[in-house]
């Protein structure tokens, strides 16, 4: 990814979670969404991958909702990294935390799911497609892979709507101008892609039962079985 990218997330780690109920109007159906396609019994073990876990709120309700998953977070941000240990870090050897760049070098090992939340969006569209083919590779027989993002309307004029109505949401909810901002010069590493164009990528990478679970404006959340 862009090396202005890993400044600005290295910069906003310190607030970045305080806001994200206000910058994600539809925060808990979002989230709630993707940890109900993990597909696994609550007290099941199984290993798990966070691309771009930032400072690790996916993970955590990954490992409130299931005590027996073991969760290796990468992010390119030593800071949203340093949070992440301060979350995670009372849970011991259950958490693994590795600085990396994911679009840029490989990961290792095998995952019986591999999730990431508003991260591949930064992504040009031949890396997202990329990193599509790797993440199937990587993970065992019958793992899943789930991405909770933002994704670009079908159209310019549905692009623009949705991203209005996003910010009119946001401010309701009492994101302060300074929030707004901040998101904004985050945004403007987006390399956002359609949803259509996202599901059709996963197929050709060897996914099946490919499908998206919630919409919401600007967010998606979708998966797909190995």
């Amino acid at each position: 990814m862009e090396k202005g990218l890993k400044r600005v997330f290295d910069a906003a780690a310190a607030s970045y979670d305080s806001a994200r109920r206000k910058l994600v109007p539809c925060f808990d159906d979002f989230y709630r969404a993707a940890i109900d396609l993990i597909p696994f019994e609550r007290d099941a073990e199984f290993d798990v991958l966070d691309l771009g876990a930032g400072t690790g709120l996916f993970s955590a309700l990954i490992a409130y909702s299931f005590p027996g998953a073991r969760i290796t977070l990468l992010d390119m941000s030593e800071e949203m990294l340093s949070r992440a240990r301060e979350r995670l870090g009372p849970g011991g050897a259950r958490f693994r935390f590795v600085e990396l760049d994911y679009a840029e070098h490989a990961f290792e090992g095998r995952y019986d799911a591999i999730v990431s939340a508003l991260s591949i969006h930064h992504l040009a569209d031949a890396n997202k497609r990329a990193l599509f083919r790797r993440v199937h590779e990587a993970l065992n027989p019958s793992g899943v892979f789930i991405n909770a993002d933002q994704v670009r309307g079908e159209t310019d004029a549905i692009e623009k709507r949705s991203y209005a109505k996003w910010l009119q949401r946001a401010r309701e909810l009492g994101a302060s101008e300074r929030d707004l901002e901040q998101a904004r010069e985050r945004m403007k590493f987006d390399r956002t892609a359609t949803l259509s164009a996202q599901l059709e990528w996963m197929r050709e990478a060897g996914f099946r039962e490919v499908t998206c679970a919630y919409r919401n404006l600007i967010f998606a959340v979708y998966s797909g079985e190995k």
